[in-house]
């Protein structure tokens, strides 16, 4: 059988390839199905305005306890970590030579009041005869010279009634002295407490409080300081009276509130934050001084403002006050140029780009594009019970 010509041949398979080339394949024509979503409707919701605080927990009392007279710690009676009252007993310093030395000046004191009684009764006594004197040199049976030594008698009694007097109030003055030096030898609690240190055990020797370091260290819980910084661009904002919320990691789960009570009235030099001050009541005792704890602080409450979520915003600079979202438009997502401003918690402040009553996808947004047909679907019921 004769071969066709090879010409022939490549004009059948020229035809064969272009009729496949013109035929349109499958994935040309399908169409993109849409893309299944969940919403949330944009409303307006009340806004608390607040600051990002870090700081740290300070006992609002506290004492470092010395001693006043040096000696050597003849008893202890507290241990650490327990607690105390003011003016229970913490030590007592060996005063023996103090005890002596008010011995000598109760001695004293009791000498000088029997000087001044004898001197009191020589005057009284010199008082009497200066007057008899008198009324016999009157009635003509003494003799001027008598009358005048006399009145000289009841003077130098007078005087020495006054000497006696003063060494009495001196000695007096002696004896209370050393009674307040013997009452130092007792180490009392300055303030209800905690015991948080203790440095001194019976048989140290106790220095004078001038030069001493602390033998106690007394912490009072009850009611902390928290100190705080704000960002300078902010300090208008801040004012005495409002509240803090924080936390911190040392309990975890657990919030605190506090309450501004001072406000430093200039920068910090080293960052130019502002300093402030907040009571923070502990009376249950959970707070301990020197605790690192971050929140923020409650600057202003806004009854009705537009909010969405964190998650729902894409490209968010924060400082710029600018974002994208994808707002639900006739059955597309559309990708939107929306201003944020304030953020609580995981919320954000939808200035302008958003209107009340517009549905947006609050989160999952990456997946989708501009213009992308969508199908709105409820969201999943909680599996858990």
């Amino acid at each position: 059988m004769p071969r066709p010509p090879v010409k022939i041949l490549a004009l059948l398979l020229a035809s064969l390839l272009g009729a496949n080339c013109s035929r349109p394949p499958e994935t040309q024509t399908a169409k993109r199905p849409p893309r299944a979503v969940e919403v949330e409707e944009a409303r307006p919701a009340p806004l608390v305005d607040e600051l990002p605080i870090t700081g740290t927990l300070n006992p609002k009392f506290e004492a470092e306890v010395k001693t006043q007279i040096p000696g050597l710690i003849e008893a202890v009676y507290v241990r650490e970590w327990v607690k105390v009252r003011k003016g229970q007993p913490l030590a007592k310093i060996n005063a023996a030579e103090t005890a002596a030395a008010a011995q000598r000046a109760k001695a004293a004191w009791a000498a000088s009041r029997s000087t001044l009684a004898l001197a009191q009764a020589e005057g009284e006594q010199a008082e009497r005869e200066r007057q008899r004197t008198q009324e016999l040199k009157e009635a003509g049976l003494a003799t001027r010279k008598q009358a005048d030594d006399a009145t000289s008698a009841a003077q130098a009694a007078t005087a020495r009634t006054a000497a006696a007097q003063d060494q009495a109030r001196a000695a007096a003055e002696e004896w209370h002295q050393s009674q307040a030096r013997l009452a130092k030898a007792l180490v009392l609690s300055p303030l209800d407490g905690v015991v948080a240190q203790r440095h001194v055990n019976v048989g140290d020797l106790a220095s004078d409080a001038s030069s001493a370091k602390p033998i106690f260290v007394i912490v009072d819980n009850r009611l902390l300081d928290l100190t705080a910084t704000v960002a300078s661009s902010s300090q208008a904002k801040v004012a005495t009276g409002q509240e803090i919320v924080f936390h911190t990691e040392a309990l975890p789960g657990q919030t605190f509130h506090g309450q501004v009570a001072y406000v430093n009235p200039r920068l910090e030099l080293a960052d130019r934050s502002l300093r402030l001050v907040a009571q923070v009541n502990n009376d249950d005792g959970p707070l301990k001084g020197g605790m690192f704890v971050s929140g923020h602080l409650i600057v202003g409450r806004r009854p009705a403002v537009l909010q969405v979520p964190r998650s729902a915003l894409d490209n968010w600079e924060m400082a710029k006050g600018r974002a994208s979202l994808l707002v639900i438009e006739g059955g597309h997502a559309r990708r939107r140029q929306v201003t944020t401003g304030q953020m609580a918690g995981d919320q954000v402040e939808i200035r302008s780009g958003l209107a009340p009553g517009e549905s947006y996808v609050p989160k999952g947004g990456f997946t989708l594009k501009d213009g992308d047909q969508v199908r709105v679907v409820a969201p999943l019921p909680n599996q858990n019970p």
